[in-house]
C-alpha cells in the first residue's frame, strides 16, 4: 500500500479522494494549499502526489516544477482545466498523468495503480529490461523486434523507437513532444512525422486501426499505450 499526498483545496473533492483510497489501505496526507503541500512533501516518504492546479495561494504547475527540482515521484493533476495545452504544460513538466473534473473512482483508482506499478518498474535497472509483455504484444528491446502472438511484425526503425517509447511508459500518456525527442532528438518537433509513423503502427499492431487497443490517441496531447 502507498503513501499518498492530496494537495486539493476544496474540502468535498479533497475528503472525497482521501476516502476513496483510505478503503483502498492507502496511508492519506491532506493538504490544501501548495505551501502546505510543499511542507508535506518534504516531512513524510511520500509515493503518489494528487495534484490539483487551482490552489488559493500558488499555481499547481509551480508546485510540480519545485517537486521535479529534487523527486520523481509519481504525480497525477487532478484539475477542472480541461484545456489541451494545460495538460501538455503539465506532463511536459514532469506530470505522470492528468485527470479532469469530474472524475469517477474507478478511473482514479486505475490511474493510480498505473503510475504506482510504472514508478516499480522505473526503480529498476532499465539495462536489466531485455522484453516488454502487454498482452499479445512483445517488445524484444534486446534484438529490437516487435512480435504479435508470437509472429514478428517489420517495423522501420523510427516505427520501434515510437513502440518501444509507448512500451517503457505503458499507462502513462506521452506527448507528441516527449516522444518526438526520445525518436529524434533533443531540439526536434515532428508532430506530423509521428502522426504518420503512429498510422502505420496500429496498421501493423492492430486488428482494427480505427478501434486501436494497443495505442490511444489522447486529442491533442499525445499518445497513451493501454496495459493488457
Amino acid at each position: 500500500m502507498a503513501t499518498i499526498l492530496i494537495i486539493e483545496d476544496d474540502d468535498v473533492i479533497a475528503e472525497f479522494m482521501g476516502a476513496v483510497l483510505a478503503k483502498e489501505k492507502h496511508t492519506i496526507h491532506l493538504a490544501h494549499s501548495a505551501l502546505e503541500g510543499l511542507s508535506t512533501f518534504r516531512m513524510w516518504s511520500i509515493d503518489l502526489i494528487l495534484l490539483d492546479l487551482g490552489l488559493p495561494d500558488q499555481d499547481g504547475i509551480e508546485v510540480l516544477k519545485k517537486i521535479r527540482e529534487t523527486s520523481s515521484v509519481p504525480i497525477i493533476i487532478i484539475s477542472a482545466r480541461d484545456h489541451e495545452n494545460n495538460k501538455v504544460e503539465a506532463l511536459d513538466l514532469g506530470a505522470d498523468d492528468y485527470i479532469t473534473k469530474p472524475f469517477g473512482t474507478p478511473e482514479l483508482l486505475a490511474r493510480i495503480r498505473t503510475a504506482l506499478r510504472h514508478a516499480v518498474s522505473n526503480a529498476g535497472s532499465q539495462t536489466e529490461i531485455k522484453k516488454i509483455i502487454n498482452g499479445e504484444l512483445c517488445i524484444d528491446i534486446e534484438h529490437h523486434t516487435v512480435s504479435k502472438q508470437g509472429k514478428e511484425i517489420h517495423l522501420t526503425p523510427n516505427e520501434y523507437k515510437i513502440i518501444q517509447v509507448l512500451g517503457e511508459n505503458i499507462g502513462k500518456v506521452l506527448t507528441h513532444t516527449y516522444i518526438s525527442q526520445k525518436v529524434w532528438g533533443p531540439y526536434s518537433n515532428e508532430s506530423q512525422t509521428l502522426r504518420v509513423n503512429m498510422s502505420n503502427i496500429r496498421k501493423k499492431i492492430e486488428d482494427n486501426p480505427v478501434e486501436p487497443e494497443f495505442i490511444m490517441t489522447e486529442i491533442g496531447i499525445g499518445y497513451r499505450m493501454l496495459e493488457k
